[in-house]
């Protein structure tokens, strides 16, 4: 489904281990785009507690944080869920501007969202640099197979066409989620990390309010992979 993703690529992990811990730390702003109800905010929550639980609409956008431990260096993701309600369409750019890495998701059983994700990407393209963001098409809920009306075939075709790179999910089921997030922290570090004012190094602060709602532990585990 869409680009093979290894199921351990490069050593990465995604649960903590504080022994082992590069002593780098960069920053990557990450977005979550597509229209209300193609499973953003699952994956978002499958990213940070590998849990699914049925989610509201998001309003205006949602904010979570995840720490993907490379070979040699570790970056901490600040992701960006945003709102897919038509209302909400003129702010959305003041969340992605400035991202690193971008996934437009849309629904394989819905094809008016996997429309809708070309109208994303169009807009992506009027705020970002060619070579400063990783762009990525999802194509979620491949659980629903039996009404799938967006072929791997389709997506991968959009893909190809606009240079991207192509992912299908399963939010419910967990499938290809944690391989997505490792393999962009691959490309983002890759194609970004080594560009002089690519990614910038995180210094953790020393006071957090951890009774916040908005507030995440970094360090706890999406899914165990790898040792």
């Amino acid at each position: 489904m869409g680009e093979k993703l290894p199921r351990v690529p490069g050593g990465a992990r995604l649960h903590s281990d504080g022994l082992s811990r590069p002593v780098q730390t960069l920053r990557v702003k990450m977005v979550l785009l597509g229209s209300s109800g193609v499973g953003k905010s699952s994956l978002a929550l499958r990213f940070d507690k590998d849990e699914f639980r049925s989610t509201t609409p998001t309003v205006g956008c949602a904010y979570l944080t995840r720490v993907v431990h490379l070979s040699d260096v570790t970056l901490r993701f600040e992701i960006w869920d945003t709102a897919g309600q038509e209302k909400y369409h003129s702010i959305t750019p003041l969340y992605y501007r400035g991202a690193h890495a971008a996934l437009v998701v849309y629904d394989v059983s819905q094809r008016e969202t996997f429309v809708r994700a070309q109208v994303w990407l169009k807009e992506l393209e009027k705020q970002y640099i060619p070579g400063s963001t990783v762009i990525w098409l999802v194509g979620n809920k491949v659980d629903r197979a039996q009404d799938r009306q967006v072929s791997v075939q389709e997506g991968q075709s959009l893909a190809n066409d606009r240079g991207l790179l192509f992912t299908e999910t399963s939010a419910l089921l967990g499938d290809q989620v944690c391989e997505l997030l490792l393999a962009v922290a691959h490309r983002v570090h890759e194609c970004i990390g080594a560009q002089q004012g690519g990614l910038s190094e995180w210094q953790e602060t020393a006071h957090v309010d951890l009774h916040r709602r908005d507030t995440f532990n970094p360090f706890v585990s999406c899914c165990k992979v790898g040792p």
